[in-house]
């Protein structure tokens, strides 16, 4: 039994009790001003709320009998002597507040519930958020379409709410500390920007339709001048004046430098009528101009970010530093361009910047429709590989060539095979192909030069289908031609459909197993039918409105086609 308690003892000490949390209080602040119609059903759907532990209106200065009605339905009430506005009415029913958690609600709306209610004050209860503001459907709000939107858009344009004037909302009392209650109708947009720029997290809660009074014109009027005060005051006090104002025009200045770098190393290397000292004389200015503003930016932004730090700041930084950003990136891909096609021989630098090739293909011929190819740099053959030639898919997709078919040059035949892991655009050939080809290594070409590298060379393109193997033999040409499409159907199932350039009434051979078999004179609309052995074979031509480099070998030239026919 002894040892038994002495077990359970250490169990006990080892399982961690868990602390309940600590029970936040919650208070509803309702300023009010001659509410005396509603402001009693609006305390009466607040007592509702079962965790709601004060009520409290704050009487501003009433005309009317809001007090005696706001006491009747249980609220405690604060008066001020004149009315001073609904900011000073919110921060004293705070200040007098004891509670942790605090919500303002207006007196005048007529269809308020306890659902409401509960749905601004729980988010923070549960720990999800600091702030929480209201969205509702309403008939008005055209003070925050015409007046607030346009202008927190302009000076803070991270803070992206529906209705940034909604008017009821709810907060931890610590975080309403840090904030600077305005004294009038500002004070709502002003809870907004300070929470956003001091980083302190605010949600927006749809809480439904609301009910109420339409404001007169000079009521709105009014409004209107307080919301624009209130903006413009937080604009110049975190610096965001400054922001839109000093610093977009250094980035403005610092865009001009740097599109006059890009302008000048774009005459320098590919406008050739523009002298180079014109050149390097706009690279040079350039260069001046955007050094000088973009230090003045960093200064700036420096500055700026010392008033008031905050991931809200850094969001507008990068979008009004976003045009500037971007022109920075494509110098620097410029840069990095050149400085990739630079070379250093004999006491010499070189600079030959080489591009890929955009290929767009607007007909019916049967490649994929956009790709960008190339450029590709020639490199000798490695060891072993005398007789194989190792080409990126970009150039055999431009040569029509697949793996395994073969390129007859000078009498010799190599065998086409793809570049090796990490050698993505090397164009590997063995020495005696560089000396046929005249092209040496390191040297650098563009997709578009391919056909005239390899004019005149004999492909052999094989097409593989169950136990049959069709191979057909073209010329690579370095002028495109109109080409035809034909298609080949073994036992009247299609199993190639390919497409090049034939000659008006020239003879093309096709053989079997390398043995010839038959013949045709090409024209359009050809069908070709021939048998061997168990097998039928038909082959049908039609005219395409694409062109093609591939010239298919005729009469003397080679067969066409040759079928292997496996058992």
């Amino acid at each position: 039994m002894y040892w038994f308690f002495v077990i359970l003892s250490f169990l006990l000490a080892g399982v961690k009790t868990q602390k309940p949390n600590k029970y936040k209080k919650v208070s509803v602040i309702i300023p009010a001003f001659n509410e005396e119609d509603t402001v009693a059903k609006v305390v009466q759907v607040v007592k509702k709320v079962s965790f709601v532990d004060e009520i409290i209106v704050v009487n501003d200065g009433s005309l009317d009998n809001t007090e005696a009605e706001a006491l009747k339905a249980g609220a405690t009430v604060i008066n001020h002597d004149i009315n001073k506005g609904k900011g000073e009415a919110l921060k004293t029913g705070y200040r007098c507040s004891e509670c942790d958690i605090i919500a303002f609600i207006d007196a005048d709306i007529y269809n308020l519930t306890s659902s409401k209610v509960e749905s601004m004050i729980k988010p923070i209860l549960e720990g999800k958020t600091d702030i929480t503001k209201t969205k509702f459907s309403r008939a008005s709000g055209r003070v925050t379409e015409l007046t607030a939107k346009p202008l927190l858009n302009f000076f803070f344009p991270e803070i992206s709410f529906e209705q940034p004037l909604s008017g009821q909302f709810a907060a931890r009392k610590e975080i309403l500390k840090k904030i600077n209650f305005e004294s009038d109708y500002g004070v709502d947009v002003g809870i907004v920007i300070d929470a956003d720029v001091l980083g302190i997290s605010i949600m927006e809660v749809d809480i439904g339709a609301i009910e109420h009074d339409m404001s007169s014109l000079s009521d709105l009027n009014l409004m209107a001048n307080e919301v624009v005060r209130t903006i413009i005051g937080r604009a110049n006090k975190y610096g965001r004046v400054t922001m839109i104002d000093d610093i977009g025009y250094y980035i403005r200045m610092a865009i001009v430098g740097l599109s006059l770098v890009i302008l000048g190393l774009f005459t320098i290397f590919f406008v050739k009528f523009v002298p180079l000292s014109i050149g390097v004389i706009i690279s040079i200015i350039g260069i001046l101009i955007a050094i000088f503003y973009i230090i003045k930016v960093i200064i700036k932004s420096i500055v700026m970010f010392r008033k008031a730090p905050g991931s809200s700041l850094i969001k507008s930084f990068v979008k009004i530093h976003f045009p500037m950003i971007i022109s920075i990136i494509i110098l620097l891909l410029m840069i990095s361009t050149f400085i990739g096609a630079a070379h250093f021989d004999h006491g010499v630098l070189s600079i030959e910047p080489n591009s890929r090739n955009l290929i767009i293909y607007a007909d019916d011929s049967p490649q994929d429709t956009i790709s960008v190819r190339g450029p590709y740099t020639i490199d000798t053959a490695i060891e072993n590989e005398s007789n194989q030639i190792r080409m990126p898919s970009d150039a055999m997709m431009t040569l029509g060539i697949g793996i395994n078919d073969t390129i007859e040059l000078g009498g010799n035949i190599y065998k086409v095979n793809e570049t090796r892991f990490g050698e993505p655009d090397i164009l590997r050939m063995p020495i005696e192909v560089k000396k046929l080809l005249h092209v040496k290594n390191g040297e650098v070409i563009q997709n578009s030069r391919l056909k005239d590298i390899f004019d005149g060379s004999l492909i052999t393109h094989a097409y593989e289908y169950n136990n049959t193997t069709i191979k057909e033999k073209y010329f690579i040409s370095s002028s495109e031609k109109q080409s035809s499409k034909y298609e080949i159907f073994l036992d009247n199932e299609s199993i190639v459909s390919s497409y090049g350039c034939f000659k008006e009434n020239s003879t093309y051979d096709i053989s079997v197993g390398g043995s010839y078999v038959t013949s045709f004179n090409y024209n359009d609309n050809l069908t070709k039918s021939f048998e061997y052995g168990k097998h039928n074979i038909e082959i049908v031509f039609n005219g395409t409105n694409s062109t093609s480099i591939k010239q298919f070998a005729s009469g003397n030239q080679g067969n066409f086609l040759n079928f292997n026919f496996k058992k």
